[in-house]
């Protein structure tokens, strides 16, 4: 990578999230993060509130002027152009039409030589790939379960996102099942919902808005209603799954987020949802916060790496 003269511990990078913002050094010689430094984030604050929080994130780092810097960010976004497409989808909305690259250009103290972009399920499934669970695989896929269902594609480190192997733009949340988009199956709100409805005993569970990690606690104490609607759902995105999964050829599946912490709850349902289609490797990853941050720093390392010396 083509740097100023002081030396740097690596890329320096931004992986933006809805509740949170990273700024860290990745080293590509091993792919290891170093540096990190981490602000909280109110993905409704108005423009001039968010870039200043990414802002006063990247200047943790002390970066020399020049620099190719990588940002991982949330869809919707055109990562090449580097322009919000947010409307409606209830985080970053005041981005939405906004040349983040350009404003970043001209806000951050350090004046980078460019910035580039990557989705943020994508920056995950790439430092899978380079440094996770994934190493082995040429083509792998990553699923994402929190708040809804993140997804990427990739094939031999680059990004797949469109064409007739995946889903429309890589993104599975997309897809819909029995006629009802497949998040109002399987997500964080459509869990917390359908539990509320099927729960006949709210005298025993307090006000039936109980979050997905207290009925995922129900669940393994044995909570029959608890443990249906666990059961229920993954088996719902194995089958969505399982016929793209096939499709793109994918060699192991990764997932990540919160929700798959939950992971000796959701297995079972979740491979008798994919056994439909195919049997393949699947992984939890160990580390899903130093994956995005790897996978941020990829797109600056391989454009850098493309640029002739001098």
């Amino acid at each position: 990578m083509s740097r100023p003269e002081q030396l740097v511990p690596g890329i320096p990078i931004l992986e933006i999230g809805g509740t949170h913002v990273t700024a860290a050094w990745v080293d590509p010689a091993d792919w290891r993060p170093s540096g990190v430094s981490r602000h909280d984030l109110d993905s409704h604050a108005d423009a001039n509130g968010l870039l200043s929080v990414f802002v006063a994130a990247c200047a943790d780092l002390d970066a020399p002027t020049g620099l190719h810097w990588g940002v991982a960010m949330p869809g919707p976004f055109d990562y090449v152009a580097g322009i919000g497409h947010f409307t409606g989808v209830g985080k970053f909305d005041a981005l939405d039409g906004v040349d983040v690259r350009a404003r970043l250009l001209q806000m951050m103290p350090c004046r980078p030589a460019r910035i580039s972009f990557i989705n943020d399920a994508s920056a995950f499934l790439v430092g899978e790939w380079l440094a996770g669970t994934a190493q082995d695989a040429s083509r792998c896929v990553a699923i994402t379960l929190g708040t809804g269902v993140g997804s990427a594609f990739l094939d031999d480190g680059v990004v797949v996102d469109s064409g007739p192997d995946v889903p429309p733009s890589a993104e599975v949340h997309l897809l819909d099942y029995a006629g009802h988009p497949l998040e109002d199956w399987v997500s964080r709100r459509a869990i917390k919902r359908i539990f509320a409805e099927r729960s006949a005993r709210s005298d025993q569970h307090g006000p039936n808005d109980l979050d997905v990690k207290e009925i995922m606690d129900l669940a393994r104490s044995g909570d029959q209603v608890a443990a249906e609607v666990v059961q229920a759902a993954f088996q719902v995105l194995g089958e969505v799954l399982g016929p793209w999964l096939k499709r793109f050829g994918a060699e192991v599946l990764v997932l990540g987020g919160s929700i798959s912490r939950s992971w000796d709850l959701i297995e079972s349902p979740l491979r008798k949802g994919l056994s439909g289609s195919l049997e393949l490797p699947v992984r939890v990853t160990a580390d899903a916060e130093r994956s995005a941050l790897i996978g941020a720093a990829y797109p600056a390392f391989i454009a850098e790496s493309a640029t002739p010396a001098g």
